[in-house]
């Protein structure tokens, strides 16, 4: 069976289930291991900076093979793609699960970024050659974007209560289950649309230029500057591979184009905030208010709902009446908010007033991610949906290894300040909490100047009562527009 634009409404609904459950696993993974990383780092004698990488080698083998994972989800077909990710996932997250040593369970998290960018990178593409109508690819959107979205806050949850009641371990043996359970449908009612093969090129040395170039950045921003240059020598090595290479991994022709360019920028700048948000509201809650690690998941679970409301409640007839640039502005603004308030966080702080109204803005995440999708995919062809797909998901990761990597960093470094000035351990922890915090709402403010870039909406002209308003780049019947 091959879902398209002419299959059966309920295949291709059966279909984005099925995208949305492989994808929930990935989103799941990048923030349940939040909540159990003081677990582990006591059981396996992990220093600080070891710790780091138990997040940054899942960041950075996602982030970093994102491109090349959606080129040859092009070159290859991307249902195959899809169930080699899948495939590829759930064994590395075994290995993580059994893992007794920090090399080990650090290796499996970085075969998990690969089976994740492998998923991931041709999923929105899959989406969109799903749903040619307008209504309904907004409807797509809109589920997909809350099952990435709610998906991270519900990792929290989910990992602080696994780690509390069964022990870290199972945070990783959960996924297996799933993924055995997401990969029978998907064999059966996934796309399986071939690709032109591997003699049409897919630029493995670019691949690994910005693979290294992004691990170097985020190992130079956590050591202060060191190899900074090595860095920006392979991302400039990478640019330049891009610029000349027959097959490009990123052709320079993608980023001409103010829509994907700008939701980029935006999505980027959205992610690296967000996620860093969830790791340290995390950390403020166990190592300042002295919450465990259950009690931290479910302290987060308001957030989780809030974006579901917004996502998958309104967002799709907000894009459609107002047009996705006014509702992705609305939805930064409530974020903005939302870690301004956060700024002033007490040492000796209380849970009403001041994390859980946070909790409640952050719903403005999921009217934010779902139009940004939208204004970002919405021109996408059959020719480049795996490109384009892989280039937002690689925005999104990227943005999160660096948020993560510049705010833990500048934290940890005020909090050792405030300690050398003589201020108490509590004290010292929410002031290098507050300085993230700040940087966070700084990234989100960029965001949402940076909408100015996208182009402005405009109205479709009058149609019967029955059909909805086109998506962007498309004309009213769903065919894409030149």
């Amino acid at each position: 069976m091959t879902p398209s634009h002419t299959a059966p409404d309920r295949t291709r609904w059966a279909a984005l289930t099925v995208l949305c459950a492989g994808t929930l696993m990935i989103i799941l993974d990048g923030t349940i291991v939040t909540v159990a990383l003081p677990r582990i780092q006591t059981d396996l004698g992990l220093s600080t900076g070891g710790l780091a990488w138990v997040m940054n080698a899942y960041l950075i083998a996602f982030g970093g093979m994102l491109l090349l994972a959606g080129r040859l989800g092009d070159l290859l077909g991307p249902k195959r793609v899809l169930l080699a990710g899948l495939a590829l996932f759930t064994a590395a997250s075994l290995l993580c699960g059994l893992a007794a040593a920090p090399a080990l369970l650090i290796t499996g998290r970085l075969l998990q970024g690969l089976g994740g960018a492998l998923t991931a990178s041709v999923s929105l593409g899959m989406i969109v050659n799903l749903f040619s109508e307008p209504r309904d690819l907004r409807r797509a959107f809109a589920v997909y974007s809350f099952t990435g979205s709610a998906g991270a806050s519900l990792g929290l949850v989910l990992g602080g209560v696994l780690t509390q009641e069964l022990g870290w371990h199972w945070i990783f043996f959960i996924n297996v289950p799933i993924g055995l359970a997401t990969v029978v449908p998907a064999v059966r009612l996934l796309d399986a649309r071939p690709g032109p093969g591997l003699r049409r090129g897919a630029d493995v040395a670019g691949a690994l230029l910005v693979t290294s170039g992004l691990t170097l950045g985020v190992y130079a921003i956590v050591e202060h500057g060191r190899d900074a240059w090595l860095a920006a020598l392979l991302l400039a090595g990478f640019a330049l591979r891009q610029a000349t290479a027959a097959d490009p991994l990123l052709p320079p022709r993608i980023l001409r184009s103010r829509k994907v360019a700008g939701a980029n920028l935006v999505q980027g700048l959205m992610v690296a905030a967000l996620f860093s948000f969830q790791i340290l509201i995390a950390q403020y809650l166990q190592h300042v208010l002295g919450y465990g690690p259950a009690a931290t998941g479910l302290a987060m679970a308001p957030s989780a709902l809030s974006i579901g409301a917004f996502s998958l409640g309104l967002s799709a007839r907000l894009n459609a009446r107002f047009g996705e640039r006014a509702v992705l502005t609305a939805g930064l603004l409530m974020l903005v908010l939302g870690l301004a308030w956060l700024t002033r966080v007490p040492v000796h702080g209380h849970y009403l007033p001041d994390v859980l109204p946070v909790t409640l803005l952050v719903g403005g995440f999921g009217l934010a991610v779902t139009a940004v999708t939208t204004v970002g995919l919405s021109d996408a062809t059959p020719a480049d949906s795996g490109l384009l797909s892989g280039l937002f998901n690689t925005t999104q990761q990227l943005g999160a290894a660096l948020g993560v990597a510049v705010t833990t960093t500048l934290a940890a470094d005020r909090s050792s300040g405030l300690l050398t000035d003589g201020g108490s351990r509590l004290a010292a922890l929410t002031g290098g909490y507050r300085l993230a915090f700040g940087v966070d709402t700084a990234l989100l403010t960029a965001a949402t100047l940076a909408v100015l870039l996208l182009p402005r909406h405009r109205r479709p002209a009058p149609a019967p009562a029955a059909e909805p308003p086109p998506v962007p780049g498309r004309s009213a019947a769903g065919q894409r527009t030149r």
